[in-house]
């Protein structure tokens, strides 16, 4: 099994707590968004009992920051932009993968309409380098700043992501001739209070007459492909490190405004 974190950090300077949760979940690839912290400083804090992390760097400077549990000889990067990076991830002994990684533009400075079209950008650049490296094997994960039922994450123009495996596993579908290929979003099943852990990732309250309060804007796409490699129950929402809670006494994100998610997915 391959474990990863996924965190936004909103510019917290909080490396004890990430290193924690790397050490109490063992993860192996750990991607931060909003990341301020010097690299060599996070990496004193994970190698302080042996020395395992190493800083995987890219072609450019990415607001995305990754340490890994091995060589940077196997997380070749393929693209980067101040947004998304997309790394080639071969494992030995391990299906490779294409592992893409993005903080999404928020809310603030995209409007729906933006945000649906960028993510036909993105999914785009996906489909470039799935042809590149010649199969689908691919997981999508970050800061999306949409939610799963969002046009842009659900539109078959945009990352097409659906809800249930069993329509995933179809592969694809076909609109006016065109062909759209399908992502998995097991996030549709961490909304509200009968779930394991918190009823989303992110919360806000705005005085207007719709609001949803939690919020699922970080998440983790899986293709068809992997759906054999991947299970539910190896998805959390994060909300202690180990040592503390991650939320206030109201119960709300207190260390970042988002909660951090952890997955599994054996690629042997």
């Amino acid at each position: 099994m391959v474990s990863f974190l996924f965190w936004n950090l909103n510019r917290k300077n909080i490396s004890n707590i990430i290193t924690n949760i790397a050490l109490l979940y063992d993860i192996d690839i750990i991607m931060l968004a909003e990341c301020e912290i010097d690299p060599s400083d996070l990496l004193s804090k994970l190698n302080r009992y042996e020395v395992n992390y190493n800083y995987a760097t890219g072609i450019t400077e990415s607001k995305i920051k990754i340490f890994i549990k091995f060589s940077e000889d196997f997380l070749t990067p393929i693209y980067d932009d101040d947004r998304t990076t997309i790394k080639h991830l071969r494992l030995p002994l391990k299906d490779d993968i294409l592992l893409v990684i993005t903080h999404f533009q928020s809310k603030y400075n995209f409007d729906s309409e933006s945000q649906v079209l960028e993510c036909a950008n993105l999914s785009d650049y996906i489909k470039l380098y799935e042809n590149q490296i010649g199969h689908k094997r691919t997981i999508l994960v970050g800061d999306l700043n949409m939610n799963p039922f969002e046009s842009g994450v659900v539109g078959a123009k945009g990352l097409h992501a659906v809800m249930a495996k069993s329509i995933a596993r179809s592969g694809k579908r076909q609109i006016s001739g065109r062909s759209y290929p399908y992502f998995y979003n097991p996030m549709w099943g961490f909304f509200g209070d009968n779930t394991r852990g918190p009823p989303g990732t992110y919360y806000y309250r705005r005085s207007q007459h719709v609001a949803f309060f939690w919020n699922i804007f970080d998440q983790v796409m899986i293709r068809p492909e992997l759906l054999d490699k991947f299970k539910n129950e190896d998805l959390y929402i994060l909300d202690d490190d180990g040592e503390r809670s991650l939320l206030s006494r109201k119960g709300l994100p207190e260390i970042s405004d988002h909660l951090p998610i952890m997955f599994k997915i054996e690629l042997g």
